[in-house]
């Protein structure tokens, strides 16, 4: 395992920090706040793809790519098929039978009968569901997702969120960002509320519901503060 995940002093120019925080194997995190909170830094920063400007952000061991994976709001689609969107991945990380690896995947998100269809061509939620079988593909040990249905119809995203479970099953550690209540409600063990870039709070989902220790929290939860 290479969780727990540290976060020591981390700040991003003006806009995120800071911030200090562990998140370890297990439970779900949901980091809850409005749009412009800094979510999506937070996990680009959290999965390596941007440097903080200050702190450190480091793993208890190695980090091999195919420890994590990170799924987009918008998903990037390869001007190929959908099971070659998958292969693709599977190949940089040498997998050995990555057409087999790559069907299996697309079973997981119910998108196999879609498997030589341009990916391009696909909705919105079966493009989400094919960036998602990508990341199932690689077996990650941690998932970081980032508003994962912001733009889908509540048909999509009850499909989306059901693969979320499944890679929850097994055994996989979801990290999510959303400004979604009821999903955060619904698919989160903890939440990690940040408001302006910074963590204000964070608690067990049903006590951060019930009793929020933050200002800001409470009233985001009221609606008194903005989603977007």
């Amino acid at each position: 395992m290479i969780l727990p995940l540290e976060l020591i002093g981390v700040r991003y120019r003006d806009i995120v920090g800071p911030v200090t925080l562990r998140v370890a194997a297990g439970d779900s995190t949901i980091i809850l706040g409005a749009n412009g909170a800094g979510k999506s830094l937070l996990l680009r920063l959290m999965h390596g793809l941007i440097a903080p400007t200050e702190g450190r952000v480091c793993w208890s061991g190695p980090q091999p790519c195919r420890h994590q994976a990170m799924v987009f709001q918008k998903p990037v689609m390869l001007r190929r098929t959908a099971v070659e969107n998958v292969r693709y991945a599977l190949e940089c990380a040498g997998a050995r039978d990555a057409e087999a690896e790559s069907l299996a995947a697309l079973d997981e998100v119910g998108l196999r009968a879609l498997a030589h269809r341009p990916a391009r061509v696909l909705s919105g939620g079966e493009q989400q569901r094919l960036a998602l079988a990508r990341a199932w593909a690689l077996h990650p040990e941690v998932l970081f997702l980032d508003e994962p249905t912001a733009s889908l119809d509540p048909s999509a995203t009850r499909e989306i969120e059901a693969v979320i479970r499944a890679f929850d099953a097994a055994g996989t550690k979801i990290v999510m960002a959303t400004h979604n209540l009821g999903q955060a409600r619904r698919l989160g063990d903890e939440v990690i509320y940040l408001h302006q870039g910074r963590v204000v709070e964070r608690a067990a989902v049903e006590q951060f519901f019930r009793q929020p220790a933050a200002a800001e929290a409470a009233a985001f939860i009221k609606g008194e503060l903005p989603w977007t």
